[in-house]
């Protein structure tokens, strides 16, 4: 469906282009989170454990940047992930006033096992794309996330 927006043609074109990227994104998305919530997590859990498994330990605010998260938000993320103990906080060698997050071994243990079943799901929704397309698909959405960029 789209949009009754009373504009010009090419005002129409971008907001019926933006309504498609959207709803296709909050449906994959959805699954997504359906899967997370089998093993207990948030998409913003899951994306703290899988950045800090693919990048090393970090400072709460990189994590943040990382992820796409505001700092409150972040700290609400952590503080709950510390609380099942999948994260530690540790003060810096360095700067003593900022804390590092790292993985618990319990926390490596269930990134480890949650990221295989994550990307299953992704897969079986973007292989409704050929290989040509998913490249067209990625190269796009990379075009407009570094000019979105804040």
């Amino acid at each position: 469906m789209g949009s009754n927006y009373n504009g010009s043609k090419k005002e129409i074109r971008v907001l019926n282009t933006f309504i498609k990227l959207i709803r296709s994104s909050e449906s994959l998305n959805s699954k997504i989170n359906l899967e997370l919530s089998k093993h207990g997590l948030t998409e913003s859990q899951f994306g703290v454990l899988d950045a800090l498994l693919h990048l090393g330990p970090m400072k709460q605010k990189e994590i943040g940047k990382k992820i796409l998260k505001s700092g409150g938000n972040i700290t609400m993320v952590i503080d709950n992930l510390e609380k099942q103990d999948l994260v530690k906080r540790k003060r810096g060698e360095k700067d003593r006033r900022h804390f590092i997050i790292h993985l618990t071994k319990k926390g490596k243990s269930k990134i480890t096992e949650v990221l295989p079943q994550v990307v299953k799901v992704i897969k079986k929704h973007l292989e409704i794309l050929n290989l040509e397309e998913q490249k067209e698909l990625g190269r796009l959405c990379k075009i407009i996330g570094l000019q979105v960029r804040y």
